[in-house]
């Protein structure tokens, strides 16, 4: 069985259309790559009740829970008092992160950048090399910033960690129309149950019109589904294998 993960993005600037989320499809993305299954992606606001409510169940229900936003120095971040009520532990400063910022801002270390030190009772520091201000995690729940920048340079410096047996990907492209294609696709599946079957129509590629993708965690029965799909498709209607 894959790891599975949720990720909770948190902040009413994307809910209200003012910023476009692009951590969520990064985070989805990269973890697919390190073999993990992104099951359910959540964007909640800024209320500490939503979130307590929202990250508690996602860390009952995956085995690993990303989230992004609300983390910084002003009045609306309040991601880290929502975890904390989640999993019912105070809110306290973290030594260590307030030692990074005192070595940092020396005498401009005022108590909006001093928030930056609170962490969850009983959180945890996810730390490597070329990290200046740690990830914090708690239980199974990694806290990112929501600027994007941020996120990525500290999943990078941790991504490692969630790797997990890879999944095998064949993308198959298809000149005709989904619907023209869809009985054979349902036939494939209905041979291999265990085959991660997607099928992603274009409507402005002039080469093919349907990329089809096959997924599975194990190469043997990736290749046994692509030598299946090609014998069962019309000939001539295959574009491109990859």
């Amino acid at each position: 069985m894959a790891k599975t993960a949720g990720i909770v993005v948190i902040g009413n600037e994307i809910l209200s259309g003012k910023v476009q989320d692009v951590n969520a499809a990064y985070l989805a993305r990269e973890l697919r790559l390190l073999g993990v299954d992104v099951q359910k992606i959540s964007v909640i606001t800024d209320d500490v009740e939503i979130i307590a409510a929202e990250v508690s169940a996602f860390s009952r229900q995956f085995d690993l829970v990303f989230t992004s936003g609300g983390v910084g120095p002003t009045h609306d971040d309040v991601t880290i008092e929502g975890i904390a009520r989640g999993f019912g532990r105070r809110v306290i400063r973290h030594p260590e992160l307030e030692h990074l910022l005192r070595s940092r801002y020396g005498g401009n270390l005022n108590e909006a950048r001093l928030k930056l030190t609170e962490v969850p009772e009983g959180a945890t520091l996810a730390s490597e090399e070329g990290i200046w201000f740690p990830a914090v995690t708690i239980e199974n729940v990694y806290i990112f910033p929501g600027i994007p920048d941020l996120l990525r340079q500290k999943f990078e410096l941790i991504k490692e960690r969630f790797r997990d047996q890879p999944y095998f990907l064949r993308k198959v492209y298809v000149k005709e129309n989904e619907g023209n294609i869809a009985a054979w696709l349902h036939e494939l599946l209905h041979e291999l149950p265990d085959l991660l079957l997607g099928s992603y129509p274009d409507m402005h590629n002039p080469h093919y019109k349907v990329m089809l993708t096959l997924e599975s965690k194990d190469e043997g029965y990736v290749q046994a589904a692509l030598d299946r799909l090609l014998a069962l498709l019309p000939q001539g209607s295959i574009h491109q294998v990859d």
